[in-house]
This record gives structure tokens, sequence and C-alpha cells, in this order.
């Protein structure tokens, strides 16, 4: 029903004004009475729970960074069956991102192409935000991602993400480094070993006891984002996020005028499906068993969830497939989970 709606009505609408009527409509499934009929209908089954950095998840499914940037729509996520919501990516200093238009479908890749550039009201927003669910402690599990803002040099990001940090770990059940969008100049190079390290060394000091974890890019190449995985361990990190979006186009069945058209960005949906796969089994080989492993990135069915954990993943996330699947996607996947495996 819903793929009919999407390719006769919904796909006719501009992909950033439909994502945010879609985010008001999510948001009005977060308040009581309509959270508790809309939770009744999509909460997870008791027998998927997972134990993680230290939280206890409903599903082992999860929504990604950049679909709730400002930590406005979490309860309406969580009633919707998302075991865990990452908000953000929420950068030190408010910005308006890329100038529009900066989010394009590719309907028959089942794909994104976006340049959002970090949009977001910045990480004191987002503090007073994250207080006031915690005051009406949420039922799901918090993480938030954190960013470079762009004013901020290169040089100078590790104390941009100190403050991001600072704020917003209090808050958080867990942070995300974001060192791999490529829609924020010069912040992919921040994931090069000998920059790194003293950027999450910092963080995780800013962190104190909050988990942390890195979040990569699919377009290293395998040694580099096992030397990730490693530094993450030395580092005393909690986890890491594999992965971002891919700069990539290759094996895409939308016409190529399409794709130019749109131009620079992150592409995201079901044509990264085997190279996050890939990416996986690199980080999994790289990092201890009990080292929480998050992946995204091409998931759109249960099964895509089921093959990930059977792969290694601690937990995985969406985001694309939400704009194609609807807004009971994450029930759809929880119902159709393999029954009677907890995952730790």
């Amino acid at each position: 029903m819903y793929p009919l709606l999407f390719r006769a009505v919904l796909s006719r609408f501009d992909p950033e004004f439909a994502h945010h009527a879609g985010m008001a409509v999510i948001r009005v499934l977060g308040v009581p009475p309509f959270s508790w009929a809309t939770r009744a209908l999509c909460a997870p089954a008791s027998g998927h729970q997972v134990s993680a950095l230290g939280l206890t998840f409903d599903s082992p499914f999860g929504v990604a960074a950049g679909f709730d940037k400002n930590a406005v729509g979490v309860r309406g996520l969580a009633a919707l069956g998302f075991g865990h919501v990452e908000i953000g990516t929420v950068t030190a200093i408010p910005q308006d991102g890329n100038p529009k238009p900066r989010l394009f479908r590719l309907v028959p890749d089942r794909a994104v192409i976006n340049r959002m550039g970090f949009n977001n009201a910045g990480a004191d927003a987002a503090a007073k935000r994250l207080a006031k669910l915690r005051r009406r402690r949420p039922k799901t599990v918090i993480g938030v991602n954190i960013g470079k803002s762009r004013v901020v040099d290169v040089e100078n990001a590790t104390a941009d993400y100190v403050e991001s940090a600072t704020k917003l770990a209090p808050l958080a059940d867990y942070l995300a480094v974001n060192v791999s969008s490529p829609n924020t100049p010069g912040l992919r190079g921040l994931q090069a070993v000998e920059t790194l390290a003293p950027l999450l060394r910092a963080v995780k000091d800013a962190a104190g006891s909050t988990p942390l974890l890195v979040k990569i890019a699919p377009d290293l190449p395998d040694e580099e984002i096992a030397a990730i995985g490693r530094l993450a361990v030395a580092e005393g990190l909690d986890g890491i996020i594999a992965h971002n979006t891919t700069i990539g186009r290759d094996g895409l069945k939308t016409d190529a005028s399409v794709v130019d058209a749109a131009g620079a960005g992150g592409l995201s949906g079901a044509p990264l499906r085997e190279r996050s796969m890939q990416v996986l089994r690199v980080v999994r080989e790289a990092v201890p068993r009990d080292f929480c492993v998050i992946s995204v990135g091409g998931v759109e069915t249960a099964s895509d969830v089921d093959e990930r954990l059977d792969a290694g993943a601690t937990l995985v996330q969406g985001y694309t497939a939400f704009l194609y699947r609807g807004p009971f996607w994450a029930r759809q996947i929880n119902r159709g989970l393999k029954r009677g495996a907890v995952r730790a």
C-alpha cells in the first residue's frame, strides 16, 4: 500500500519538504494518546532485547543519525518501534547547512543523495530538548551524534567536538563522533589515525562515563578501516558505527543524467548493502568480540538485520528505507526478526 502511495503522491513532493511533513506526523505520534496506540501496534517483541554499551535496547534495530537532527521526534520514533534513536549530527555552533536543494531521491535504486551539511540548531538547543526528554523518561535509548561546526577550521576541530561533548554527553545514552560525512569540507581528513587519536582522546575525556563511539566512512581502504578499529579499542572507546554515506556512484540503476543533476553529496540506501557488509566484516575482525559494532547502510528488511547480526553486528541502524517503506518500517522489521534470539 505505502509503496504505491509513495510513487503516486509522495514522490512528487520535494524530498526535504516531505521529510519535514513526515517528521510533523511522527512528532504527533509521540504524544499521548497517539503514542499509546502506536506503541501498542509497533512495540518490539520482548525476545529481541539486546544488551550493549551498558544499556538495554528493546530491539537491535534503530534509526540512524540524520533523520532527527534536533531531537524533536524521539518519542514518536520510539513509539514506532525503533530500539534506539541516534539524533544529530549536532554541532557546537548552530548552522543552516548547505544551500537548497540538497536532498535528492534515486527512486529506481531506493536510494538518496544528500549534501545537507549538518543543518541543526546547535548543541545548546539539543541539550535543552534532551533535558526535557529525560524528565519524561523516554522509552528508548538515545544516542547523540556530534560533528564539526562548518565555521571552525579543521585544526581547531578538537576543541569544537569537546564543546559539544561537554554539553551533550551528560544527556546522552551514548555519544558518536562523526568524522565521516562527505558534506563538511575537510572533515573526512580527521579519520587519519594520527589525527583521529588525539581527537578521540580529548572527546573521551569530555564524555566522562558516557559510552563513546566513532562513525567511519565506507570509502576508506579496508586496511585503514581496520586501523581505526584497532585505534578505537586502544583508546578505550566503546564502539564503532560502520558506516556513513558514500561518495561513490557505481552500479546505480537511476539514469546517469538524474544522478549527475543531483551533484555532490553522500549516497545512502540499497546500493550500499554489499559494501556495508564488507566493512562490517573488516571491523569485526579488527576488534574484540564484545566490542560494540553498529552496522548501517543498505538495510531494508528483517532478513538484512538478521544478516548483519549473524555477521557480528551488535546493533543495526537504518534511515533511507524509511522513506521508501513507510511509517511502519520498524514494525515490519521487528516482526520479521528471528524469534527467541537475544543478542548480546
